[in-house]
């Protein structure tokens, strides 16, 4: 018999729940693998080596040697192989941002990113304050319309909270002059839809539809961003020089003298996928300066430029950039980018930094740190990487609409010069793959019975591994649409930032770092006699490790129940002294205010 252990570890007090005596557990359950790790005598080791990874949900393991090296001299003080620790592997967060993979770490992503946004709006953390008088907006690009879709319109809010809004709405597509498409299906819907339909972002007609056109704007959209910030850029230089302001004359690196405008941009931008599968922008876009002789410092614009200026600039950008894409044999003429109705699309607010107001630097902050860690599950599809053997499973040119949509990207990035491309080649009709009539590629002459050569994969995916980064550009421009069709042609950033706007996420994970390896020192008072003694310094030293990846995940069920058991105790106890800081300072406030009264 063994008694259980405390059902908080390390508490103060003992004795909650360790009293009762538990027989045995066998076999190969999550309980039963939980309980044998807990009746080790290494148990709090354990915990203690894995609670960097305790909440993660798929941590890396890694294998290897750890020296310890004086900075000095590079002398090896220490050796130590990770065979002498608990499971002979280093635990380490995988460090994912999406919320549906791993909660844990895309909590942590999107702490990270609410801190950079906001500072690019307030200052702090290397951030100089004096931004909070730069003049920002919060614009929200939207792409076009690519066919009528299901959606949920309410003219006027009269909710408190429009995450929870449970105003009226307007009928769908309330139309009297045509009762039906050129398919004939419906063209009209007169439901009033909740926030909750399933047929909100879905095509009133899938075969009226431009899926085609909505991948390649995806895969477009963030060069469209690109010259939209260039185009609102150029309308500031033009206003500068209307108002009389010169232009800034700065010392490039080759110290040849440059005059540029005395305005740019810095921006902080998070992409969203709509229902429908298009992604749309969410951007802080602030108005600097430009310093003559130091080009990395944030200084505030001319005198004179409002925040109105900056709207101006965004809505003139956004109505006259537009581009067409290369040519491709399905559409010689290619595909024209652009944003969509400026009237309709494009919602441009001032944000406050008193605290009071519609929208204020932290709700716009946190509002962009949730995007960031979300992906396409809100058109209801998830996947990791598509190939020729998984592309069937998701891809049907006559299925619903997500599934169009990935088969619209595999269709488009075809490699156009080959003489059979691979969407027509045979494959089998059923849905999980089987072997099929034995069959000769047209490319290398392989016979094989699987539905792609297996000879041309693998050497195509070779090629692309011995490419160099700078490569020349592909004969097909739309090739990376079969390497996005996961993401519906989407291949960019999900958070990205101006260079001069705040900081990285790798000075906010340094500094976690280096506070957490020095918060358990002894930072007591000196010794009441004697003289004092100097604390060992750490910072001369330096640990390297030569480690090799030998997986991903948790041994057993039972070990993810338990580290991730100890890692919401964790969280829970965090999120209590963070609410009672909370209400400290809030109480301080209010009696400072009545002593002042």
């Amino acid at each position: 018999m063994a008694s259980t252990l405390d059902l908080t570890p390390r508490a103060t007090a003992r004795g909650v729940g360790s009293n009762a005596d538990t027989p045995p557990v066998y076999g190969y359950t999550a309980a039963g693998s939980a309980f044998h790790r807990a009746t080790q005598p290494d148990y709090y080791g354990w915990l203690d080596h894995v609670r960097a990874a305790g909440a993660c949900t798929r941590p890396i393991r890694l294998s290897g040697n750890l020296y310890t090296v004086e900075q000095s001299t590079g002398r090896v003080l220490d050796q130590r192989h990770t065979d002498t620790m608990p499971d002979a592997a280093i635990y380490t967060a995988c460090g994912n941002r999406r919320a549906t993979i791993c909660p844990s770490c895309a909590q942590t992503y999107q702490r990270d990113a609410f801190q950079l946004l906001r500072a690019g709006l307030v200052g702090g953390k290397g951030v100089p304050e004096t931004v909070s008088r730069h003049p920002a907006v919060f614009p929200t690009f939207t792409a076009p319309s690519f066919g009528t879709v299901h959606a949920r319109v309410v003219k006027q809010h009269t909710c408190a909270d429009r995450r929870r809004c449970d105003c009226r709405p307007e009928p769908c597509h309330a139309r009297r002059d045509t009762a039906s498409c050129t398919h004939g299906r419906p063209a009209v819907c007169w439901a009033r839809h909740e926030p909750t339909d399933t047929v909100l972002g879905q095509p009133l007609c899938l075969d009226c539809y431009d899926h085609d056109h909505q991948v390649v704007w995806n895969l477009h959209s963030g060069e469209l961003w690109h010259r939209t910030k260039q185009a609102a850029e150029r309308h500031l230089a033009k206003l500068a020089r209307r108002r009389g302001i010169p232009r800034v004359e700065v010392v490039t690196e080759s110290g040849n003298i440059r005059k540029v405008p005395p305005v740019r941009l810095s921006y902080g931008k998070a992409a969203e996928f709509q229902a429908r599968g298009a992604v749309h922008f969410h951007a802080l876009v602030r108005l600097d300066g430009v310093h003559p002789t130091d080009p990395t410092a944030v200084i505030p614009p001319p005198a004179g430029f409002t925040a109105a200026d900056l709207e101006d600039a965004i809505r003139v950008a956004v109505e006259h950039v537009r581009f067409d894409t290369p040519s491709h044999p399905d559409r010689p003429e290619g595909w024209p980018i652009a944003w969509g109705d400026p009237s309709k699309g494009l919602d441009i607010r001032h944000i406050s930094l008193t605290g009071r107001g519609e929208v204020t630097d932290s709700m716009v902050a946190g509002y962009l740190a949730k995007y960031a860690t979300k992906s396409t599950e809100v058109t209801g599809h998830r996947s990791v990487r598509l190939d020729a053997d998984t592309i069937g499973d998701y891809a049907d040119p006559d299925g619903d609409h997500t599934a169009r949509l990935i088969d619209a990207c595999w269709r488009i990035g075809r490699p156009t010069h080959t003489p059979t491309p691979l969407s027509t080649r045979p494959r089998d009709p059923r849905p999980t793959p089987h072997f099929i009539d034995r069959w000769q590629c047209p490319d290398c002459g392989t016979h094989t019975r699987y539905p792609a050569c297996p000879t041309c994969v693998a050497h195509r995916q070779a090629t692309l591994d011995t490419e160099p980064v700078n490569r020349p550009p592909a004969t097909n421009p739309y090739t990376r649409l079969r390497r996005w069709a996961h993401m519906l042609g989407y291949g960019g950033h999900f958070l990205t930032k101006g260079r001069r706007y705040s900081v990285t996420f790798r000075l906010l994970r340094d500094t976690r770092v280096n506070f957490r390896r020095h918060e358990d020192q002894d930072h007591g008072h000196p010794a009441l006699c004697g003289p004092p003694v100097d604390p060992l310094d750490n910072d001369a030293m330096v640990i390297i490790g030569a480690l090799t990846f030998i997986g991903v995940g948790w041994h057993t069920t039972g070990d993810a129940l338990l580290a991730n058991t100890a890692a919401a105790l964790a969280r829970e106890r965090r999120n209590i002294g963070r609410e009672e800081l909370t209400h400290e300072h809030a109480s301080s406030s209010v009696d400072v205010v009545s002593a002042t009264a």
